[in-house]
C-alpha cells in the first residue's frame, strides 16, 4: 500500500461509511484507544465537534500515517465493522499496487513508442506539478461526499488529448494524482474497442489487468473509487440514443461495445464510478444530450515556450531553429497552428525540407497553404531529384481523389476498396505509407487514415485543381461552387476547417507555380472565376437569415494573398457578419475589411483579443493596427448604414479608436446597435458621436450596463439640436426608477424621438414620471415598449391616464408584467374612452384570466382605433376566447391582428373562432400556436376559411403538431387559397413594422 494512502482524504472515504451513531461511537473508541496505547491525545473538544473530513485531518496531523492506519483498523474491529476491515485489508494485499506497476510499465512503453512527432524525445513523460494540480482539481469533489464526476476533454485532432491521458495514467500509477481518490483507473481506447465482438465490462477490465485472473469482485467493490478513461470516443460512431431498455446494468453480461459504453456513460452500469472522456470538438453535443457532464476541459497544446523548445530540438542547429521560429512567430496564423503538436511537426518538417534545398523560408511562411503544399510536394519528390516521377504524380492524384471523397462523405478511415476506387493500387500502398501522409489505422490490417485531417483537406482541395468533380468515381463529390457555398455557411460540415482556405490558397501565383512545376497543368483560372461568381451571387442575394459566415469568406481571401482580387471580391458583398475570438481572426478580418468600400451592413463581435493597457508587446501593438483597419471601414465604405457590435470587450484604446471613426465626417451610419459590449467606462465618448452623426436615426443598447451619469449624458446628447435620432432602445441596461426622471425630460424636450424601448429594466415606481411626461401635448412618441419592467397593476392607473391625454402613442407593449385582471380593467377603461388613440396593444404573459377578457371585449367594441391585440401566454382558456369572439364579430370592432398563442385553448373554442373568420371584415392574422387543438377543431377552422367572406391572410398553427391527415388538410387549404399562409413562425404573424 502506498505510504500516502491514509492522507486525510483517503481516511475520509472510510469514515463516511459510518452512520451518524457509529461515527459518534468511533470518536469514543478513539478517545479510549489512544489512552490505552498511551498516545498523545487529540483535544476531546476538537474530536467531539469534528466532521468526518475534520477528524481525518486531525488523525493525520497528530499521528504518523501508519499509526493512523493501525488505530482506525482496531476501532473498526471493536465496532464489528468487518466489511470496512476487509476492504482496507484487501487494499493492503497489493491489488492496487500490482495494477499501478503494470499501468506504469504499459504507458511508459506507449509514451516512448515511435510516433510521427517523436514528442517523447523533446518533453519529459513526467507530469509537471501544475499539471498534477489541474488534473486533481478535475475530479476533486465539489462538496463533501463521494459523488461521481464526468469530465470531458475536448479538442481538435493532434492537440494532445491522448498525450494528456497517457501522462495522467503514468502520474496516477506513481501516486502523483488522485491519491486516495481512485483505487483503479482503467484506460479504454474506442478505436481499439470498436473492433471487439460483444463483450462485458468485466472482460474489458481484464484486458487491462496484468494477468488473466483479474479480481473483478474486489475491483468493483468500491465503485465510487473507480475512474474509467475513455479515449477517442467519436471513433465508436454511435449516438448514445439507445432506449433505456437496451442498456445493461450487469458488468458480466456480454453486449456490443457501443451498448456497453452507453450503459457506463448514462450511469446504468456502475453509476458511482467517475468518467474521463476525450473527444473531438464535433462530438460533444450528443454527450451533452445524454450524459450529465461535470466539466469540459480543453487542452491548450503547445504554449509559446513549448513551441520554442520543439523548434530547437527539431532543427538541432540553434541558428536554423531561431530563424524558422522567428519567421513563424511573425505570422499569427502559423504560430497559432503550432499550438497543435502534430501540425507543429508538419510545419517544422516543411521548413526543414525547404532549408535543405536552399529555398527562401519567407515564401513558405507566406500562408498556411504554402506550408502544406511544400510539405506534400516535397514528400512526393524523390530525394535529390528536380521533380516528381510519373508514378509519384499518379500516387498523389489518387490520394487527392480519395481525400475529396472522404470530405464529401465525412469519411476519415478508408479500406482497400476505397483506395482502389480512387486509383491507389496495392503496389502504391507501401510508398504512400513511407511518406507518412497515409497511416495504417487501428488493429485492422486494411484500414488507413491521412496523417491529419488537415492533410486530407489539403489533398481534397488539390483535387479540384487537377480534375473536374464530374471525373470523380464517387457521386457524392460536388462541384467547386457547392464546396464554396457549403464552406461559407455557418452550419457547415463539422469537419471542414481549412478546405475552402486551401482551395483558394492554391490560387495564389506562387502556389500556381508550384503546381505547374509538379503536375505541369492546373485549373486555377476556372476556379478563380467560380469563386468570384459565388461571391457575386452572395452579394446580390444578401445574407438570408444570417446563414453566411463572413469570417469564412475572409479566411479564404486572406489565404489567396492577392490584394487585387481581394479588393474586387470584398466589394461584391453588401453585408458582413462575423465573430472574432482570437488574434488570427482579428488579423484575417482586418486584412479584408481594409479593402471594403461597398458594405451596407456590418455586424461583429470581438472577444479574447485585447489585453489590458499596461501589457504592451509587439503582438498587442499589431492587434491595435488591425483593429484600426476594421474600424476604418466605417469611413471607407461610403454605403455603410447599419452597424451592430455585440458580445464584445474593448479596452480603453480600442474603444477610443472605434469612437474616433464613428465621429468621422465620412461615417454616415443610420443605425447603431450595441449589444452586450463592455467599453471600460468611456461611454461618454460614444454618446458624443451623436453630435457628429446627423444621419443616425436608430440607436440601441442591449445588455449593456449604463450608469445614472451615462443616462444623463446620453439624453443630453439626444437633445442636441442637430441630432436626428428617432428610435432609442435601452433594453436590459440596468435602468432604475430614478433614471425615469431623466428619460421623462427627454420625452418632454425631444421633438424627434418616436420610439422608446426600455424593456427588461426595473422601472416600476419610475413609470409615473414617464406617463406624466407623455401627458404633455407636445410629445411625439409613437412606440413605447415597457415589457418586463416589473410593473404591477397599480402602474396601470398612470398608463391609463397617459392614454387619455396622449395623442401620439400608437403602440404600447406591456408584456411580461404582473398586471392581472385588475390592471387590465383599469387599462380597458381608458381604451373605451373616445379620446384614446392607441391602435396596438401587447399584453403577452401579463397573468390575465378569462375574467379579464370581458373588459377586453368591451374595449374592442368601443375602440375602433385598436388594430393589433396580443394576449398570448395568458391562461384565458376557451371561456376567455368565447368572450373575445363575441366582440370580434361585432360590426364596430376593427381588429386586424390577434395573438392567442399558448392560451390554454382546446378545439372547443374553434366554433367561436370560426364565427369570427366568417363575420369579421378586418381580421387578417390569427395566431393559435402552442394550443392543444385537435383534428376536429382544425376541420371547423378550415370550413370557415373556405367561406367567401373570410378575410384571414395568416393563420398561426404548427402543422407538425397534428397527425398526417390533419397536416394534409391544412396544406390543401393553403393550396386552395393563394392569399392564405399557415405557419408556426409567430414573428411573421405578430411583427409590427416601425
Amino acid at each position: 500500500m502506498a505510504a500516502s494512502f491514509f492522507s486525510e482524504f483517503g481516511l475520509m472515504w472510510y469514515l463516511e461509511e459510518l452512520k451518524k451513531e457509529e461515527f459518534r461511537k468511533f470518536k469514543e473508541h478513539l478517545k479510549q484507544m489512544t489512552l490505552h496505547l498511551e498516545l498523545k491525545q487529540i483535544p476531546w473538544t476538537e474530536v467531539k465537534k469534528a466532521s468526518r473530513e475534520e477528524l481525518a485531518n486531525l488523525l493525520i496531523k497528530h499521528y504518523e500515517e501508519q499509526q493512523a492506519w493501525n488505530i482506525t483498523l482496531r476501532i473498526f474491529q471493536k465496532m464489528d465493522r468487518k466489511d470496512l476491515c476487509m476492504k482496507v485489508m484487501r487494499e493492503r494485499t497489493g491489488y492496487t499496487k500490482t495494477y499501478q506497476a503494470h499501468a506504469k510499465q504499459k504507458f511508459s512503453r506507449l509514451w516512448s513508442s515511435k510516433s510521427v512527432t517523436e514528442i517523447h524525445l523533446y518533453f519529459e513523460e513526467e507530469v509537471k506539478q501544475e499539471e498534477c494540480d489541474h488534473l486533481d482539481r478535475l475530479f476533486a469533489p465539489k462538496e463533501t461526499g463521494k459523488q461521481p464526476r464526468t469530465v470531458i476533454i475536448q479538442g481538435p485532432q493532434g492537440i494532445g488529448k491522448t498525450t494528456l491521458l497517457m501522462k495522467l495514467m503514468m502520474a496516477w500509477s506513481d501516486n502523483k494524482i488522485f491519491r486516495d481518490r481512485f483505487l483503479y483507473t482503467f484506460y479504454f481506447c474506442c478505436r481499439e474497442l470498436r473492433e471487439l465482438p460483444p463483450t462485458s465490462l468485466a472482460d474489458l477490465i481484464s484486458r487491462e489487468w496484468p494477468d488473466p485472473a483479474a479480481p473483478i469482485t474486489e475491483i468493483v467493490s468500491q465503485p465510487e473509487r473507480l475512474l474509467f478513461v475513455i479515449d477517442s470516443f467519436e471513433e465508436l460512431q454511435g449516438s448514445l440514443n439507445e432506449p433505456d431498455s437496451d442498456l445493461c446494468g450487469d458488468l458480466m453480461e456480454k453486449q456490443p461495445v457501443q451498448v456497453l459504453l452507453s450503459s457506463l456513460l448514462r450511469k446504468k452500469m456502475l453509476p458511482e464510478a467517475s468518467l474521463l472522456i476525450a473527444v473531438k470538438p464535433v462530438c460533444p453535443k450528443e454527450l451533452q444530450d445524454q450524459v450529465t457532464i461535470s466539466e469540459i476541459y480543453q487542452p491548450r497544446g503547445f504554449n509559446e515556450s513549448d513551441r520554442l523548445v520543439y523548434f530547437c530540438c527539431f532543427f538541432k542547429d540553434p541558428k536554423r531553429a531561431m530563424e524558422a521560429f522567428n519567421l513563424v512567430r511573425e505570422s499569427e496564423q502559423l504560430f497559432s497552428i503550432c499550438q497543435i503538436p502534430l501540425l507543429c511537426w508538419i510545419l517544422c518538417t516543411s521548413l526543414k525540407q525547404e532549408m535543405q534545398k536552399g529555398k527562401d523560408l519567407a515564401l513558405t511562411c507566406q500562408s498556411t497553404t504554402s506550408v502544406y503544399s511544400s510539405f506534400v510536394f516535397n514528400l512526393f519528390t524523390p530525394e535529390g531529384a528536380e521533380g516528381p516521377t510519373p508514378q509519384s504524380q499518379h500516387q498523389l492524384k489518387a490520394l487527392c481523389s480519395l481525400a475529396a471523397e472522404g470530405m464529401w462523405t465525412d469519411t476519415f478511415e478508408f479500406c482497400e476498396d476505397d483506395l482502389r476506387r480512387n486509383g491507389v493500387v496495392d503496389a502504391d500502398i507501401p510508398a504512400l505509407l513511407g511518406t507518412k501522409i497515409l497511416l495504417k489505422y487501428g488493429e485492422r490490417e486494411s484500414s488507413y487514415v491521412f496523417l491529419h485531417v488537415c492533410i486530407q483537406e489539403f489533398c481534397a482541395a488539390l483535387f479540384y485543381l487537377l480534375k473536374s468533380h464530374l471525373d470523380h468515381p464517387h457521386p457524392a463529390v460536388r462541384c467547386v461552387q457547392e464546396l464554396l457555398v457549403a464552406n461559407f455557411e455557418k452550419a457547415r460540415r463539422a469537419h471542414w476547417i481549412f478546405l475552402g482556405c486551401f482551395l483558394t490558397g492554391l490560387l495564389n501565383k506562387k502556389e500556381q507555380e508550384k503546381l505547374d512545376a509538379f503536375f505541369g497543368f492546373q485549373l486555377s483560372q476556372e476556379i478563380k472565376q467560380q469563386f468570384h461568381q459565388c461571391l457575386k451571387s452572395l452579394g446580390e442575394h444578401g445574407n438570408p437569415q444570417g446563414q453566411v459566415d463572413s469570417l469564412a469568406i475572409f479566411y479564404c481571401l486572406f489565404e489567396m494573398q492577392d490584394p487585387a482580387f481581394v479588393k474586387q471580391a470584398v466589394n461584391l458583398l453588401q453585408e458582413a457578419n462575423f465573430h472574432i475570438i482570437d488574434n488570427v481572426d482579428l488579423v484575417v478580418s482586418a486584412y479584408c475589411l481594409k479593402y471594403c468600400s461597398s458594405l451596407r451592413k456590418l455586424c461583429f463581435s470581438v472577444q479574447n483579443v485585447f489585453k489590458k493597457e499596461d501589457e504592451h508587446s509587439s503582438t498587442s501593438d499589431y492587434s491595435l493596427v488591425c483593429w484600426h483597419h476594421i474600424c476604418s471601414v466605417l469611413t471607407t465604405s461610403g454605403h455603410l448604414r447599419e452597424l451592430q457590435v455585440q458580445d464584445s470587450t474593448l479596452s480603453e484604446s480600442t474603444f477610443v479608436t472605434w469612437c474616433n471613426q464613428l465621429r468621422h465626417p465620412s461615417c454616415r451610419l443610420q443605425k447603431l446597435g450595441i449589444n452586450n459590449v463592455s467599453f471600460s467606462g468611456q461611454s461618454v465618448l460614444l454618446f458624443e458621436v451623436l453630435f457628429y452623426q446627423p444621419d443616425l436615426k436608430y440607436l440601441s443598447f442591449t445588455l449593456t450596463k449604463l450608469s445614472r451619469d451615462d443616462i444623463r449624458s446620453l439624453c443630453d446628447a439626444l437633445n442636441y439640436p442637430a441630432g436626428n435620432v428617432k428610435e432609442l432602445g435601452l433594453v436590459n441596461c440596468h435602468l432604475s426608477p430614478i433614471d425615469c426622471e431623466v428619460l421623462a425630460g427627454l420625452l418632454t424636450n425631444n421633438k424627434k424621438l418616436t420610439y422608446l424601448n426600455v424593456s427588461c429594466n426595473q422601472l416600476d415606481t419610475g413609470v409615473p414620471l414617464l406617463c406624466e411626461a407623455l401627458c404633455s401635448p407636445d410629445t411625439v412618441l409613437v412606440y413605447l415598449m415597457l415589457a418586463f419592467c416589473h410593473l404591477s397593476e397599480q402602474c396601470c392607473q398612470y398608463i391609463s391616464e397617459m392614454l387619455l391625454h396622449n395623442k401620439s402613442v400608437r403602440y404600447l407593449d406591456l408584456s411580461a408584467n404582473v398586471l392581472k385582471d385588475e390592471g387590465l380593467r383599469t387599462l380597458c377603461e381608458a381604451l373605451k374612452h373616445p379620446d384614446c388613440c392607441l391602435d396596438s396593444l401587447c399584453l403577452v404573459k401579463c397573468f390575465i384570466t378569462a375574467a379579464g377578457c370581458e373588459d377586453l371585449a368591451s374595449a374592442l367594441i368601443s375602440n375602433q382605433n385598436l388594430k393589433i391585440l396580443q394576449v398570448g401566454c395568458n391562461e384565458i382558456g376557451d371561456v376567455g376566447v368565447q368572450l373575445l369572439c363575441r366582440a370580434l364579430t361585432h360590426p364596430d370592432c376593427r381588429l386586424e391582428i390577434l395573438g392567442l398563442e399558448e392560451c390554454g385553448l382546446t378545439s372547443t373554442c374553434c366554433k367561436d373562432l370560426a364565427s369570427v373568420l366568417t363575420c369579421s371584415k378586418t381580421l387578417q392574422q390569427l395566431n393559435l400556436t402552442l394550443n392543444t387543438l385537435d383534428r376536429t377543431g382544425v376541420v371547423v377552422l378550415c370550413e370557415a376559411l373556405r367561406h367567401p367572406e373570410c378575410a384571414l391572410q395568416v393563420l398561426g398553427l404548427r402543422k407538425t403538431d397534428f397527425d398526417e391527415e390533419t397536416q394534409a388538410l391544412l396544406t390543401a387549404e393553403e393550396e386552395r387559397n393563394p392569399n392564405l399562409t399557415i405557419t408556426d413562425d409567430c414573428d411573421t404573424i405578430t411583427r409590427v413594422e416601425i
